[in-house]
């Protein structure tokens, strides 16, 4: 007998293996040929679905090794390092394009109506009759998807052809190790608010071995390769090693710092100074910019989505007349012939030209928004959802390079008893002046002076700033450090700081007349009024962290030999830091409500005998094994003590122009403003105040980190007990409450006037765009300028880009591109309302005009016994979907009711406009009940 043995079952297969084994007898059992056909369909299925899930597979991410100079070495084949904002290609454009259009229930009802036309017991006049009107409407918007696409190509053609050799002040291209840079120090600064929000610059280290190589060219003849982990989301991690190979074939392994990611360079951060240069490790979508990022979707707006709806619902009433027709008829001969040629002699109540018309007037509509000469360099990206810029209640919007410049500027020096602000700093000047000469002045004047003169000294000498100085002599493009007895002038004069806040100190205690002109690893240089070179050797430095949130320098004046401790910090914690006083926390609490981000600097002066003892200690403490930190900070905190208060300084980061009066305009229209940024806590909360994103009177809640289910739900029911209160949270804090209380913490922060989520990383972003929208059902809008506001401006109903000065990954990927941002409250409040008003009107008007030809139709079958023949044919039935009826859509699409600067007037005519959601139905059903009322009252009329 043959034997069938189950033999194997594959886990992507659905079928079996069986193996045929003959016996030593001669008989055969017979095989039944339907169990033998069926195993064969059954065999050609599964392994159609298993080569159909093979071409699906994604490419499997892997590590990689990099060889220096040798890239017939690399195994790994690198993706085009290319941006990519197409949504088709060549073989996806018709079938993509003719998806999203027959997916829409309109146009898939007219293509079942046009194919009927080929039966000949249901054709009810020409062909052209109904495949003209839809080969016109498909062929527009082929036409219009077809424009907008090759847009998108020459857009990312333009950026993609960019060449770069060497990196300096540019935007890095795609991911890399940093190998050598020419600055003598072996590091260099990158701007990374483009990446994750955050304004501070981030000091990057080079690896050693290869930066002290005599030359450039010794990058090519060095046997060494990068070992780099495989391509990940987390901007803030790196696996990898630098593994130098020598002349011996011994392995010389050099780890690349992996916890403070000192030796990467990632795509979309920015070369603050010098020139560098890097091996790549990632391009194109491996990059960690591109994975934070989602890909293009085609987006829908609110009206067509009702308009789709309400189509179906007159599909019903289309049936149900149809029915009735047939009732009336009394059911004679072959009625569901004639229940179809109803249909077919009715359809008009569902109007073909629909589409078209809404397309035509979106066209209009993007139009009219570009050559607004009010918004210059506004570019409609996506000119399918006009409307949506009309119905908005949620906007998501970055902070950095968004609502503000990233520029700080220096407003106000406090000295307890005298503030001096912008329009006083020459005072200032003078008394750096008088501090420095030998002129005498009077005892007054001469006790304000050395206070001034005290503290724009400590903010001279309390910081991380370097000077950098831009050869002029050289083509190389290297950056050299100022040495103190070449002559350099100011205007080639750079400072490179971890912190903008700190530039901002030096550049303006350089502007009253105190520069600091050099600085290495054991001294600094200040240059007097005068001329004169102050030299300060540093004898400690203890740098900020978020936790401290204070930094300290202790330093020996070269000329007289005092030893000074000074410090600066926030005031929460320099408070209990400095000596008593009274205006501290008064001061500090005006400057924060003006926006204004505050620094306490205070000093010490310490004798010889006192440093020697704080040293001893403070070295022996760091050579501890068990609890080291701890040791080294209490060692520190026996030296802040009693210091003495010097001033307040009060930095601004400078706000675009008239962010203020925009954001004011926004929320009397009813719509909730959402920042949602990468930087610090403090940073962010002032923002909010200076813009008036949260007025001074309004309380803010800061929630307080939390890490456990039961520390979320305690903070959540403390910020549930408070009302009409701004919200501030961070991302940490936010994925937890996301993770266990997500409907509860979205419900009490949609009730919040203002929202400030820190700390928040792109696809964190994105999350909350995605949670507005489930929750709330409302329509959202983000606005960003920055590569890591992509993703949160692909997920948003409608996404606005501002063309940044470092890239314009963000404008590029939008579906509007803006130049400022003050540019959005004329773009909602004017062309958003004109937008959709018009589009509604029209969409009335269209499915009114339906109604006429069908209510005549429905009167004329009546009166000939319910005959299913059609009253027009031809050229006469297309002509009215069309030119007949062409000045009514030119005039409803040219329309506005009241003029742009009463829009911009009342704002509230906005928020009307969201509030009146069913815009489109209650007018539609109106409209129906008024025609019906007209024809019925006419043919009473007529038969009277």
């Amino acid at each position: 007998a043959i034997q069938l043995i189950p033999c194997l079952r594959s886990i992507n297969c659905t079928y079996h293996i069986f193996l045929l084994q003959q016996s030593l007898t001669a008989s055969v059992v017979a095989i039944p040929a339907s169990f033998i056909l069926k195993s064969k369909i059954v065999f050609l299925f599964s392994c159609s679905d298993w080569l159909i899930n093979i071409c699906r597979r994604k490419k499997e991410l892997k590590a990689r090794t990099v060889w220096l100079g040798c890239p017939e070495k690399c195994e790994e084949k690198y993706p085009k390092n290319a941006i990519k904002n197409q949504k088709y290609n060549i073989f996806t454009f018709i079938p993509g394009v003719l998806y999203e259009q027959f997916k829409f229930f309109l146009n898939l009802y007219f293509l079942i109506v046009s194919c009927s036309q080929f039966v000949p017991a249901l054709k009810i006049g020409y062909l052209y009759t109904y495949w003209a009107p839809l080969g016109f409407v498909l062929t527009v918007t082929v036409a219009r998807e077809a424009v907008d696409e090759y847009r998108r190509y020459k857009r990312d053609k333009e950026m993609n052809s960019q060449l770069y050799s060497k990196l300096t002040n540019q935007r890095i291209p795609s991911d890399m190790v940093f190998l050598r840079t020419s600055e003598k120090t072996g590091s260099c600064f990158i701007r990374t608010d483009q990446l994750d929000g955050e304004t501070d610059w981030k000091l990057k280290v080079a690896v050693s071995c290869t930066q002290r190589l005599p030359a450039l060219g010794d990058l090519f003849s060095i046997n060494a390769y990068v070992y780099a982990q495989k391509p990940q989301l987390d901007i803030h991690s790196f696996e990898g090693t630098f593994t130098r190979v020598s002349n011996v074939n011994k392995y010389i392994s050099i780890p690349l710092f992996l916890a403070l990611q000192e030796n990467t360079l990632w795509a979309s951060t920015v070369v603050a100074s010098g020139t560098v240069i890097g091996v790549v490790i990632y391009t194109g979508k491996e990059t960690r910019s591109v994975m934070n990022t989602s890909n293009p979707k085609n987006k829908v707006g609110l009206l067509d989505l009702e308009l789709n709806q309400l189509t179906k619902a007159l599909f019903l009433a289309l049936v149900a007349l149809s029915v009735v027709m047939v009732t009336l008829q009394g059911f004679v001969g072959p009625w569901y012939r004639n229940l179809f040629r109803f249909l077919l002699l009715f359809s008009y109540i569902i109007p073909i030209s629909l589409r078209v018309n809404l397309d035509m007037g979106k066209a209009a509509y993007g139009w009219m928004i570009m050559k607004d000469d009010n918004i210059p360099g506004t570019v409609v990206r996506t000119s399918t959802i006009p409307e949506e810029l009309g119905r908005l209640v949620y906007l998501l919007t970055d902070k950095t390079g968004t609502l503000t410049q990233n520029e700080m500027i220096f407003k106000r020096l406090h000295l307890g008893t005298v503030s001096y602000g912008t329009d006083t700093m020459d005072e200032i000047q003078s008394h750096i002046i008088n501090s420095y000469s030998q002129s005498s002045a009077p005892k007054v004047r001469k006790s304000v002076s050395s206070r001034i003169h005290e503290a724009v000294k400590a903010i001279a000498l309390c910081h991380n700033v370097t000077p950098v100085y831009e050869s002029r002599a050289g083509v190389s493009g290297e950056t050299e450090y100022a040495e103190v007895d070449q002559d350099f002038s100011d205007e080639n004069r750079a400072y490179q700081a971890s912190s903008p806040d700190e530039v901002a100190l030096v550049q303006w205690t350089e502007s009253v007349g105190l520069t600091l002109v050099n600085r290495d690893l054991t001294s600094m240089q200040l240059k007097t009024p005068g001329g004169h070179i102050l030299t300060y050797y540093i004898l400690q430095i203890f740098p900020f962290t978020s936790e401290s949130k204070r930094m300290g320098i202790i330093v020996r004046d070269e000329s007289s030999g005092e030893i000074t401790f000074y410090m600066k910090g926030a005031d929460v914690a320099m408070s209990t830091i400095v000596q008593y006083n009274d205006w501290l926390e008064e001061e500090c609490g005006n400057m924060a409500r003006e926006g204004l981000r505050t620094l306490v600097v205070a000093k010490k002066s310490l004798t010889e005998e006192q440093y020697q003892d704080f040293e001893s200690r403070y070295n022996q403490a760091k050579l501890s094994i068990h609890d080291r930190n701890l040791k080294v900070a209490a060692v520190v905190e026996s030296l802040e003590r009693e210091m003495e208060l010097l001033c307040l300084t009060g930095v601004e980061d400078q706000l675009q122009a008239d962010v203020r009066p925009t954001l004011e305009m926004l929320r009397n229209a009813g719509i909730k403003i959402w920042m949602l940024t990468g930087d610090k806590l403090e940073t962010a909360t002032c923002i909010a105040k200076s813009s008036h994103l949260v007025s001074r009177t309004q309380d803010i809640h800061i929630f307080r980190p939390v890490t456990t289910r039961g520390e979320a739900h305690l903070e959540l029911n403390a910020f549930r007990r408070k009302h009409d209160c701004a919200l501030v949270i961070s991302g940490d804090s936010l994925e937890v409450c996301l993770k266990y209380y997500e409907h509860e913490f979205v419900e009490l922060a949609c009730q919040c006037p203002a929202v400030v989520c820190c700390r928040c990383s792109p696809t964190q972003k994105a999350h909350i765009v995605k949670l507005l929208q489930h929750h709330t059902g409302k329509r959202t809008c983000a606005i960003g300028d920055g590569g890591n506001d992509v993703s949160m401006i692909q997920a948003a109903d409608c996404g606005i880009g501002i063309e940044g000065k470092e890239g314009k990954q963000a404008s590029l990927a939008a579906d509007f591109s803006i130049t400022q941002f003050k540019h959005i409250g004329r773009l909602l409040m004017v062309h958003g309302r004109n937008s959709y008003k018009r589009s509604a009107a029209l969409g009335q008007f269209v499915m009114h005009r339906g109604l006429i030809i069908s209510t005549m139709q429905a009167v004329f079958s009546s009166v000939f016994y319910f005959a299913s023949v059609p009253l027009y044919q031809g050229f006469l039935m297309v002509g009215y979907a069309t030119i007949y009826t062409m000045f009514p859509v030119f005039s409803l699409v040219l329309d506005q009711d009241v003029k742009p600067e009463m829009a911009l007037l009342y704002p509230e005519l906005y928020k009307d406009l969201t509030k009146w959601a069913a815009l489109v139905v209650s007018g539609q059903l109106s409209w129906m009940i008024l025609e019906i009322f007209s024809k019925l009252n006419d043919s009473v009329i007529q038969n009277h």
